[in-house]
């Protein structure tokens, strides 16, 4: 059983370790910016990659994979690890992971087009009804109406749903060329390069806005190099791993549905360790969510 459902399996425990490291980078990007944790949670990833990569595969680099492999996958970390976290990081500064993590339930429906558009996959009625859900959903959660005026406005700044859903798109994006580039490849060695590239394209962003001064204080930071050491470990490292082993013996879609209950899973969270207040209809909002990225992938 365990073999025959281990795309699945791997999956589940994806958005377990989504949810730890969502609320561990929140934490540090609070106390010492976003971008300084993305390049520091990369490098510390590929330490712990590398040495895994070296006792189970014996290479510590993956020099075994091929230039079409790299290619895309460089294509792919860029994209979902530079682009996309740049910007999701950046809304768990300004509207915590939460939210930032239920927008980022989009990336299904957005997977979903982009198949359609480059690969002509089919979207059935049941699909579109899925998105129409997800996109409820999402809204129920960030939109707000004034009982003054009526005047329907966004519960939260919308600087940060913006960079939310830039982050989606990148993560989408990243899926979908992970998927071309990876094949049977090995998935840890996968993630390496993704890493790698990642680090390549933070250091020339850091460089570019002249921020080492901010790296190198983060580093200093004892209680937020704990937060990101535990976001390390169960995100890049862990967590984009199995998600990668997961679209190896899943669909894309089973595995990006199953991976997309972290909204629900992060809300307990949110409440004890970060004290939030979840209304009710945020709660409903994200079980509506879930319940329309399911509805997108059942054939």
């Amino acid at each position: 059983m365990f073999q025959s459902h281990l795309g699945e399996i791997a999956a589940l425990v994806t958005a377990l370790c989504w949810t730890i490291t969502a609320v561990a980078f929140e934490s540090a990007g609070k106390r010492v910016g976003s971008i300084s944790v993305n390049l520091i949670r990369l490098v510390i990833a590929l330490l712990l990659i590398s040495v895994f990569n070296l006792f189970t595969r014996g290479m510590m680099l993956p020099l075994d994979a091929s230039g079409s492999t790299w290619f895309w996958l460089f294509i792919s970390g860029t994209i979902g690890f530079v682009i996309g976290d740049l910007f999701l990081f950046q809304a768990f500064v300004l509207i915590g992971s939460r939210l930032s993590m239920l927008i980022m339930s989009a990336v299904p429906p957005i997977a979903a087009i982009t198949g359609f558009i480059m690969m002509g996959e089919r979207i059935s009625l049941l699909g579109l009804t899925g998105m129409m859900l997800t996109i409820c959903g999402i809204a129920l959660v960030i939109l707000t109406r004034n009982p003054e005026n009526r005047m329907v406005k966004f519960s939260y700044p919308i600087k940060g749903l913006v960079y939310a859903f830039i982050g989606a798109l990148g993560q989408a994006f990243g899926l979908v060329f992970s998927k071309f580039g990876m094949g049977s490849y090995n998935a840890f060695a996968a993630t390496q390069i993704r890493i790698i590239s990642a680090i390549i394209g933070f250091a020339l962003v850091i460089t570019i806005t002249k921020n080492w001064k901010s790296v190198y204080s983060a580093v200093k930071d004892i209680q937020a190099m704990k937060y990101i050491s535990i976001g390390s470990l169960f995100g890049p490292f862990i967590g984009v791993s199995l998600g990668l082993l997961a679209v190896q013996h899943a669909p894309t879609g089973i595995v990006s549905t199953i991976t997309s209950i972290t909204p629900i899973l992060i809300i307990p969270m949110a409440i004890f360790i970060f004290k939030e207040k979840v209304l009710p209809r945020e709660i409903f909002g994200a079980i509506i969510t879930l319940g329309g990225v399911s509805l997108l992938f059942i054939k």
